[in-house]
């Protein structure tokens, strides 16, 4: 994980958007044949979704660990805190995908869906993103701290979280700032 730290913004990139657009292509293949979608395929845009997703919560995992470690001493964060509450949206999201592995069949099957499912997965899915929206949030603020070695408020890190949010395009501007962060001491990044 620590070669995510040193790669170019533009391998990035690439790394973090080609899954989508495979996965694009390839539902507009099976949309546009008008072939029915099969199981198998199903598994592979899934799982291409989820190669992606994974990709980018390491690289903010890796981020906040690392970061972690060079935050100025007037200025601590929890990084027990961070680990929990990054785990929780991986967790929902193996959750989800093994749901769907089973549910799809069968509802393709003929078989009626239970709609009360539904109330279990809204208040989850609202608690994993504000999991995601935390980890964010804890990776810009030491991003800034770090950069500008002192305690950092809100209105300091604010651009940084949003540009984290909007990741296929921040990440033009976030890695090039990581790179030089890790480059200047040449410090041994660890996961």
């Amino acid at each position: 994980m620590k070669k995510l730290l040193h790669l170019k913004h533009w391998q990035l990139f690439l790394l973090l958007i080609s899954g989508p657009v495979i996965v694009f292509f390839l539902t507009f293949v099976m949309i546009a044949s008008g072939s029915f979608i099969s199981w198998m395929l199903m598994m592979v845009v899934q799982l291409l979704a989820f190669a992606t997703m994974s990709v980018f919560f390491f690289w903010i995992y890796t981020l906040a660990i690392n970061l972690n470690r060079k935050l100025p001493d007037a200025m601590p964060m929890n990084i027990k805190k961070f680990k929990v509450l990054w785990a929780i949206p991986l967790l929902y999201i193996v959750l989800m995908y093994t749901f769907m592995i089973f549910a799809f069949p069968s509802i393709t099957k003929g078989n009626e869906f239970n709609p009360s499912i539904i109330l279990l997965i809204i208040p989850l899915h609202f608690f994993s993103m504000f999991c995601i929206f935390y980890c964010l949030y804890f990776v810009a603020k030491s991003l800034k701290a770090v950069e500008l070695q002192r305690k950092v408020s809100s209105g300091d890190y604010i651009g940084e979280f949003f540009t984290l949010w909007f990741f296929p395009i921040g990440i033009w501007f976030i890695q090039p700032r990581v790179n030089k962060l890790f480059a200047e001491d040449n410090v041994d990044v660890n996961y």
